[in-house]
């Protein structure tokens, strides 16, 4: 406690950079697998898609980062126990940060699209297993985070799958796809806009103070979605082509027409992703400022403060931008070879999904969310259009994922230890 009073101000203010630290890691790996089919399926350059991730992803983390949040803060360890030695929370926390940021700037380093949500729920696993207790921590709550790995990629991939399906037998296997895409992308459209909308509306308003409902989010989701499909006709209706042209051709300028979609579905994924992933950054250093702030005492609710989701965003948007290129140029090509419709149809199943779970408060996993989608759009096309070689080493950097988060953060939690005690 005695910790908490004479070095409160210091420990808030080295959480906020490792959170930085942390954030700027989710920006460099999980951001950069995000926009990795825009990019891959050629319908993005890197440097378009790093300006609407950065637009978007700042706006998912402000706006609606709030539910997952106090999922991350509260749900993974018993905070009973630390209700004698508050510092000993401060410190695990601030470990965590640390330790998580630390692997995902390996990771980034080295192009390897990891799970920042292992990371850091290794992390905490790790110091509040070996530096409180094993009782310290709600397994039952981690076992529902390690179900949620396997349940979300095979949810998302499922859409992926249908979403695919339906553009293969609306448009792609018709006597003319031109046509038919000119009239069923809009729906789509409408889709991706519903989705990213409802979300902003339902999750989002009320962090800038707006309360809406969930019927009246809705009716205006729905109004939102039929500008965007409107809009979208319009500028699909503007794109002229030879309609006399061989069947390849016609191929080809439909895919120039899901090209249109990927901006849409490109904008609705970033924007997911910044509403869940950024508690992965601020759920820990939102416990240690609000430990400091009540001197010590461990609230069962407490505020966010309100410097604490900026700071979050900017360092997503910071390693995006700075060292996201890396993991982007590994995800974009590696797993299956993507066009934009396909590219469409798996962003847009990982957006929707990644939406349900930012919505219900479960910290998910966008890594592999994104990696499942893609694997059902690949599955679509059959195994052989998969490069199992990829996906196992993709696994394989998840599966060591957990445990070196786990190792660090132990270690760092006992360097913190020594030097304020």
């Amino acid at each position: 406690m005695d910790i908490i009073l004479s070095h409160g101000s210091i420990l808030v203010l080295l959480a906020a950079i490792v959170g930085f630290f942390m954030a700027w890691g989710i920006g460099a790996n999980d951001v950069a697998n995000a926009m990795g089919t825009s990019v891959g399926s050629k319908a993005l350059t890197i440097k378009q898609a790093i300006i609407i991730a950065m637009i978007f992803e700042f706006a998912g983390a402000y706006l609606a980062g709030g539910e997952v949040t106090s999922t991350i803060r509260k749900g993974i360890i018993d905070a009973s126990y630390f209700v004698d030695s508050p510092q000993l929370l401060v410190f695990g926390m601030i470990s965590a940060l640390f330790a998580a940021a630390t692997w995902l700037l390996i990771a980034s380093a080295l192009g390897w699209p990891v799970s920042t949500t292992h990371s850091i729920v290794g992390a905490i696993v790790g110091f509040a297993a070996i530096g409180v207790g094993v009782d310290a921590v709600e397994w039952g709550k981690v076992g529902g985070i390690v179900g949620s790995w396997i349940v979300t990629p095979l949810i998302s991939g499922v859409i992926a799958f249908i979403i695919f399906n339906s553009a293969q037998k609306l448009i792609f296997d018709t006597d003319n796809p031109l046509q038919q895409a000119k009239r069923w992308v809009p729906m789509y459209m409408f889709l991706a806009g519903f989705v990213l909308s409802l979300v902003t509306i339902i999750k989002g308003l009320k962090h800038v103070g707006v309360e809406v409902s969930f019927a009246d989010g809705f009716l205006y989701a729905v109004g939102i979605a039929i500008i965007v499909a409107f809009l979208g006709k319009i500028c699909i209706s503007r794109l002229k082509f030879d309609e006399t042209a061989a069947r390849s051709t016609h191929y080809a300028n439909v895919e120039k027409v899901f090209a249109v979609l990927m901006i849409v579905t490109a904008c609705c994924m970033a924007f997911a992703h910044g509403s869940n992933d950024v508690a992965n950054a601020i759920g820990p250093l939102a416990a240690v400022a609000s430990i400091v702030d009540n001197e010590g005492k461990i609230a069962a609710e407490s505020a966010i403060a309100w410097w604490i989701l900026p700071l979050g965003g900017f360092g997503i948007v910071a390693g995006l931008a700075l060292f996201g290129h890396k993991v982007i140029a590994t995800i974009g090509q590696g797993i299956t070879h993507l066009t934009p419709s396909r590219g469409f149809a798996a962003e847009l199943a990982a957006a929707s999904t990644v939406v349900i779970a930012s919505g219900t408060g479960l910290p998910i996993s966008t890594t592999q969310t994104l990696v499942g989608a893609v694997l059902g759009v690949g599955m679509a096309r059959g195994i052989a259009a998969i490069n199992m070689t990829v996906v196992r080493n993709i696994v394989v950097s998840w599966v060591i994922t957990l445990p070196i988060g786990a190792g660090l953060s132990i270690i760092f939690f006992w360097m913190l230890k020594g030097m304020f005690a």
